[in-house]
Parts: C-alpha cells; structure tokens; sequence
C-alpha cells in the first residue's frame, strides 16, 4: 500500500461497492436487506443526468416490484408517457411503421415492434404480475429512486470520492479512496469489493480479469438539443443511405449512428457543431442544434469479463459487459447482476453459506450476458447501411411484422426466456417465480419485500414447514393457498426471486433440503 498518500485505515465495512448508479445502489440496498454493512464510494457528486437508458423490461420491473418499488416506477412511468404523448402529436413514425402506441414494446435494431401483434397468451408472459404499466423509466429518474431506496435501507453513501486502488490478501480488501475535493487520501478496510463502476471499470483493470470481445464500427450519438428545421425529420426509428437515426419519443431528443467506426475521442463533450454534422450527414436534413443539454456518444464495442470474481473483487453492471446500447438491454442485465450477487455475497459475509456459493454468480450470469452481447451483435449486423445487411433488414421486418415474429422478439428483449440451470426437475426450477394470487389477497410479490428466501406452503404441511428449522432470519415460511394454480404443493423462492425448488400436489418431488443447504448453508445447529 502506498502509505505515503494515506492518512489512516477505516474499518468495519463488509464490501465496499465501487459506482452509485443504478446497478451499485440496488447492490448496495441488496447487500443491506442481508445483513451487510455497506459503502459505496462514487466520483460524481450528483446523479448523472446525461440521457442513457430509457426503458426496463419484465425482468428488471417484476425484480424492483418485489421490493416494493412498482409504485414509484409506475409514477416514473407515466411522466415519460405524458411527455412521449405530447411530442407524438406532432411526429409520425418512421420506416414506415406507426408510432406504437402507449404499451411498451420494444425495437430491435430500430425496427419497432408493434404491441397489438404480441400474443400475451403466450405461457412465457404468464405470472409476471401487474407489471405490464410498467416499461418507459429513463436512467436518471430511476437511480434517484434507487438511490432514495438505498437511503432507507440505511446504506452509506459517499460521493465526490474516487477509488484510485486496491490490495487484497486472504483477510479482505484495503480500499484506497480520494475525495475529489483534494482533501487528504485515506483507505477503507473491507471484506470484499464489488466493481459497478462502468464499462472502463477501474477495478477490473487492477484486478486482472480478462476482457475480450469484438472491436466498434460505430460512432453514435444520443442527445437532448434545442434544434430548429427539423419539421422534415421523421418520428422513431429511421434507416437511411448513411446510417440510422432516431427522432423522439421525448422533446429534443435525437440519435444519430454513422458507421464509419469508433471516435477519436471518446472523453471530450459532444459539442452542438459535432452533433449537428452528424445528424446532417446520416438524416440529408439541414437541421441546426443551437444547444446541446444532454448527450453522450457510444459505439458497439462489444466486450465481457472471462470471470465476474477474482479473489475477493467483484464486477457486477458495465464493468462485467459492454455492448452497444440498441434494445436497452445494459441497464436491465446489469439489474439482474445484483439481484443474483447481493443476497449471495450477504450470506458468505454472514458466515451462512461457503464461499463456493459465490462460483455460481458467475455460472448464472455470465451465459446471458453472453447472450446480450450477441444479440446486440446481431443489430448492429441488421443496421449497416450496405445492401447485404438493407436486404436482411427487409426480411426481419416482415418477420416483426408478424404476431409469432413480434412474440418471439418480445420475449428475447423482455428477459422472460431467462432461467439458471439449477438442480431438480419441476418445470419451475430456475425459473423466475410465478407472482402466485393468494387466497388471503396478497400476492407472492408482496412477500419478497425483505430480500429473504420464502418456503411457500401451500398444501398446509407441517413436515414441509419443519424443514426450514435453522433458517431463521434467512428463509420466511409461509402457509397460504393458490386457487389458481390448485397442482402446486410448495415453492422455495431464492431471494433473487427465482425458484430453487418446487412441488406439485401429487407429491413426486423431493423435499427442499437439499435446495435449501445449496443456496442457504446448512441449518444452525446442524
């Protein structure tokens, strides 16, 4: 350690987390429903308002609804409609598709997706609960509520400070931290540390893991810009003889995508003559921004960590995968990173389960983000403006076009085909639990608010209830019935709210023991 620039040594904290966006906070507050002390340490003094993300999908919405959050993403929700309906008055669709209407249905490689094409009675849309209100929730609005839910929970947050290195041994971490403001250095003293800090993660680099992945073609921007002349500009997406761009849904906002590969400079402000060029070249409309108040570029790189664990460092969010953002799939997959890490690294801080539960975040994670990697892939390979890819495009619209193309494509962006390979054999096992309707009027969501696991008894059976005896303050059991789903006997829900374990009534499941020692640890006093 550099003890030169470092004043003192704080200790007591459990994990350290590395990035107060979305994916560290909701860590953080995770790792605190379990028991952790936490502190995340982050550079910006306030949240980063610059236009990122825009939208969840089912997986990210049913996870922050079983905390308890789906009133406050609804409200999110419905300001970004009001605002989408104001500027859709005055904007029609582009590449020739309507502007869809209010119910969120995605895109893919700009090419919308009609929602009154998706078949909802597809068995893979099934049990996700009332989170279908649910889907325009711009990046800034929800790290705020993340960051409010991170504040109740009780989890210190410490902003204007810069992770600028660490040491692990076989005891911890030793953190070293700058406050921003040039006061003195100083290090932190943790169990673990968790790296949420971006896709040029600091923490990955000093830890050693490996980034491969495929080079950009790509220069994109995305902005908020006072602009006039752009009355012949299209609403939506839009290809043209350049690249792709898109105008709306919000006031202001514009995207632009050459491919004529990455930026020279990545770093520096997007200027309203840089951004102007832009649009003028891939829209032919001489469109002036007078000023830029929000933008970012971004390309396709398109890279992904070979292991999300070294040691006792951890990567979770953009420092585990990057991609390009088209189908708002970032956001959402580094969602589902801390809900699968936090209740897992909680238990391993507590003593409750080995270390070894830990391999499994990656075993978990790693194959979707994989997947998101090459799904992004795969637009990028539908957009470019040569006559291979413009003749793909065709055929994927007509393909989207249809109700089985839109249903698949829904499906893929919305997460539902997600499922860990977990042991057992019911159909439910590793997936996302269903949000069963009880019969005293509560929902399985209402259950899951404190980031426990809960042994759902719905068959009244004492034998099963009793083997939740040394889970105290891990598991919650709970007896109750589901009229609608009568062949259910019993669930084991992971705090992640995924299915560990499942039964039906007619009784050819085994126990949950085994489920409950894997995910759990052993029982106290075994």
């Amino acid at each position: 350690m550099d003890t030169e620039n470092t004043q003192n040594t704080e200790t007591n904290y459990d994990v350290v987390v590395a990035g107060a966006g979305p994916v560290g906070l909701l860590l953080a507050a995770e790792l605190t429903l379990g028991g952790a002390r936490v502190l995340v340490v982050e550079r910006l003094a306030e949240v980063d308002e610059t236009i990122k993300a825009g939208g969840l999908n089912s997986t990210t919405t049913v996870a922050l609804y079983r905390r308890g959050l789906l009133p406050d993403l609804t409200r999110i929700h419905e300001e970004a409609m009001n605002r989408f309906k104001e500027f859709t008055r005055t904007h029609g669709g582009g590449d020739n598709n309507p502007v869809p209407p209010p119910k969120f249905a995605g895109h893919f490689s700009g090419i919308m997706l009609r929602a009154d094409l998706l078949d909802e009675s597809d068995p893979a849309f099934a049990g996700l609960g009332p989170v279908d209100r649910v889907g325009l929730v711009p990046q800034a609005p929800l790290e705020r509520l993340l960051g409010r839910h991170a504040n109740e929970l009780g989890v210190e947050v410490r902003r204007q400070v810069e992770l600028t290195g660490f040491d692990t041994d076989e005891d911890g971490v030793t953190v070293r931290l700058a406050p921003t403001d040039g006061s003195a250095p100083y290090a932190v003293r943790a169990g673990w540390l968790v790296g949420c800090d971006g896709g040029r993660s600091l923490v990955r680099k000093l830890s050693g893991i490996e980034f491969p992945g495929t080079a950009p073609e790509i220069t994109g921007y995305q902005a908020i810009a006072d602009m006039t002349g752009t009355e012949p500009l299209r609403g939506g997406w839009n290809t043209t003889d350049v690249g792709t761009y898109a105008f709306g849904p919000l006031p202001g906002r514009i995207l632009a995508v050459e491919f004529d590969g990455p930026p020279a400079a990545r770093q520096s402000p997007v200027t309203a003559e840089e951004l102007q060029a832009s649009v003028r070249r891939v829209t032919g409309v001489d469109v002036t921004v007078h000023k830029v108040h929000s933008s970012t570029r971004f390309t396709d790189n398109c890279r992904q960590a070979d292991t999300y664990r070294a040691g006792r460092v951890l990567l979770a969010g953009d420092a585990a995968h990057v991609h390009s953002p088209f189908g708002g799939q970032g956001l959402n997959l580094g969602v589902g990173d801390a809900m699968n890490l936090g209740w897992k690294l909680a238990l391993v801080v507590s003593g409750r389960a080995p270390v070894d539960l830990l391999d499994t975040y990656t075993a978990e994670r790693h194959p979707i983000g994989a997947w998101v990697l090459d799904w992004t892939r795969a637009q990028i390979a539908v957009m470019r403006p040569e006559p291979h890819s413009r003749a793909l495009r065709e055929v994927v619209t007509d393909l989207a076009g249809t109700v089985d193309g839109t249903t698949y494509l829904v499906k893929r962006i919305s997460g539902v085909w997600q499922r860990y390979d977990l042991p057992g054999d019911h159909p439910l096992t590793g997936r996302s639990a269903p949000d069963l309707e009880l019969a005293d009027g509560t929902r399985l969501a209402d259950h899951l608010h404190n980031g426990r696991a809960l042994l759902l008894d719905l068959a009244d059976d004492p034998k099963l209830r009793a083997r939740a005896d040394g889970y105290e303050g891990v598991v919650d059991v709970l007896t109750a019935s589901c009229p609608g789903r009568p062949e259910l006997a019993a669930l084991l829900v992971r705090p992640d709210g995924f299915t560990a374990w499942a039964a039906d009534t007619d009784g050819t499941e085994d126990d949950p023991s085994d489920a409950l020692r894997l995910w759990l640890g052993a029982p106290v006093g075994a």
